[in-house]
């Protein structure tokens, strides 16, 4: 590249104070950017991944009402974000895990089985405990009460337990500030995939990944093609106009925090990593919108900002996400564009940068209340 470290890192100190400037600019830049107007010179389409997600989306793009998506400011926006360091995101196994692969596997996954909804709906309080001298919050707290769960001798990877386990057993697992939101449905999740596990593949995720090839999507045989195909719960999946539109998020992020976690180790291949799509959740809408990439109508605007429940698999929550994972792939395509061979990016890499830096702003998301993210 043509700018050298030191004065890239000076160049993106700029451009990250004057974003931060528009972020705390209040209420009036709120509604300048939703004014922004959609490029109408004809969709643009991003270059085919491999993505049976991304290529889901076409028809939600095509005929939104609530959400636009401006591609001049995805090129604006690339033009500074290229040189930004970019790195593969240190989504390193917690507590020690990756020590024994198997078991990192086994973790990550009955994590990701009810990776959702960790802020009360009606009161916006976090879910937090406190472990090993620290306070942990949202899934950090989750992740805290597993591994808690584990060190007292709680059999929480075994689905056989899984399958069976009740909600005394997991108020007494999952005891922190309040009650973990949406308790009950995360009992109906393990017990679901526990169901699962125990029938198939002798109690163990590890069993199931090992059955597979080391891809994603292999001809309905890869990682992900299994998963939401065995485990409905994973089958994160909604029709719109008569298209089935495909998300994936926790089936996606539990295979990227697999290969981001053990990549040193090796134990977790995958030949199509490149295929994986952003993950559509509540924190990447908030920073698209907060770039002025993405803008929503009057009624969406207006529910998102006072709170209002967007309900699942409603047109305007299909077109949140749908535009999250359109706009990210459009902008990693942009961002390549401008970087070198040598610092081409995936985009897993661009919604780490996104979640990282705006998960914890005040600015509101949409609420939905899903297991599925």
């Amino acid at each position: 590249m043509s700018l050298n470290y030191q004065t890239r890192r000076q160049f993106v100190g700029r451009i990250g104070s004057s974003v931060m400037l528009a972020v705390v600019g209040g209420k009036n830049l709120r509604h300048e950017v939703a004014s922004v107007p959609t490029a109408s010179s004809g969709l643009r389409w991003p270059k085919p991944i491999g993505s049976p997600v991304l290529d889901s989306l076409r028809p939600v793009i095509e005929h939104s009402k609530d959400v636009d998506t401006n591609v001049d400011k995805i090129v604006e926006v690339a033009g500074w974000m290229a040189y930004e360091e970019l790195p593969m995101p240190d989504m390193s196994v917690p507590y020690g895990l990756a020590k024994d692969p198997s078991k990192a596997m086994d973790f990550i996954m009955v994590a990701n089985s009810i990776n959702s909804a960790f802020t009360d709906f009606k009161t916006h309080v976090k879910f937090q405990v406190e472990f090993e001298g620290e306070i942990r919050s949202d899934s950090d707290a989750m992740v805290a009460c597993l591994k808690r769960a584990m060190d007292n001798g709680v059999p929480i990877l075994d689905g056989k337990f899984l399958a069976s386990i009740t909600r005394p057993q997991l108020e007494k697992i999952f005891a922190g500030n309040m009650e973990i939101p949406m308790l009950d449905e995360k009992m109906q999740a393990f017990h679901e995939v526990g169901k699962v596990l125990a029938e198939r593949y002798d109690g163990r995720f590890y069993n199931f990944i090992k059955s597979c090839p080391p891809k994603l999507y292999a001809n309905g045989e890869g990682l992900v093609d299994r998963l939401v195909k065995e485990f409905p719960r994973f089958n994160d999946v909604s029709e719109f106009e008569g298209h089935e539109i495909k998300f994936y998020k926790l089936a996606q992020l539990g295979f990227w925090g697999m290969y981001s976690g053990l990549l040193s180790t090796g134990a977790f291949p995958l030949d199509d990593i490149s295929k994986m799509t952003a993950f559509a959740d509540y924190i990447v809408p908030v920073a698209l919108r907060l770039m002025g990439i993405t803008s929503y109508s009057p009624v969406l605007e207006k529910a998102v900002d006072s709170y209002q429940l967007i309900p699942r698999d409603s047109t305007q929550e299909i077109e949140i996400r749908a535009h999250s994972l359109y706009a990210t792939a459009l902008l990693a395509e942009e961002i390549n564009k401008i970087r070198t061979a040598d610092q081409q990016i995936i985009i897993p890499q661009l919604d780490a940068r996104l979640w990282t830096h705006y998960h914890t702003t005040l600015w509101p998301h949409h609420l939905t209340r899903t297991i599925m993210y």
